[in-house]
């Protein structure tokens, strides 16, 4: 009886597990597309970010995948905006809201431009500035949307739990934001950082 126990117990742990890990999402078409887009821009075709806001804030959601190992070679937290939904309720941490207006606070979707390396007030006190391609987020600069780190966002994955959220910027970790930051003093091409939903 007691090994029927022990071997019920278990099951039902791995049941949940397994309900709690979700399948790896196929982002092939997104990839191929992206090379495509940096070829012709004249962008880095050695690698891009991804940046995933259909992915719970409490799993990696920010990927770099480097185009010629043709794989994702790191992943971390990100935050999205609180689209000034600053009530105490969970919407705002679940479903990602979109908007390029000015004063939102929230995330714009579409392709960027990583820029210029300067002074940031947050996190490991360096950010990027992210010029918006397209229609969707192109007053970018005008709200200061930056890349940047945030000593509130953990360096691993909180789900069930949620991400802090921002006033629109894709905030990182700070250690994950030392090892974007190592890859992008490298670069003699801009990069591109593609957020999708």
């Amino acid at each position: 009886m007691t090994r029927f126990i022990s071997i019920l117990f278990f099951g039902l742990i791995s049941c949940i597990n397994a309900t709690e890990t979700e399948p790896a999402k196929d982002y092939t078409s997104k990839h191929t597309e992206a090379l495509a887009y940096c070829k012709k821009q004249k962008f880095n075709e050695d690698y891009y970010f991804l940046i995933d806001m259909s992915v719970h804030s409490g799993r990696n959601r920010f990927y770099v995948y480097d185009f010629k190992q043709k794989k994702i070679t790191d992943s971390n937290l990100v935050t999205h905006g609180s689209c000034d939904m600053l009530a105490d309720n969970d919407e705002k941490y679940d479903k990602v809201k979109f908007s390029n207006v000015d004063g939102s606070h929230c995330t714009s979707s579409g392709k960027y431009k990583i820029g210029k390396r300067d002074y940031s007030s947050w996190g490991i006190k360096i950010k990027y500035w992210l010029k918006g391609l397209e229609k969707t987020n192109s007053n970018a600069e005008a709200r200061v949307v930056v890349l940047h780190s945030w000593t509130a966002v953990p360096d691993t994955e909180v789900y069930p739990h949620y991400a802090p959220l921002s006033w629109g910027c894709p905030a990182v970790s700070d250690n994950f934001m030392k090892k974007l930051d190592a890859k992008l003093q490298k670069t003699e091409k801009p990069v591109l950082l593609w957020i999708i939903d």
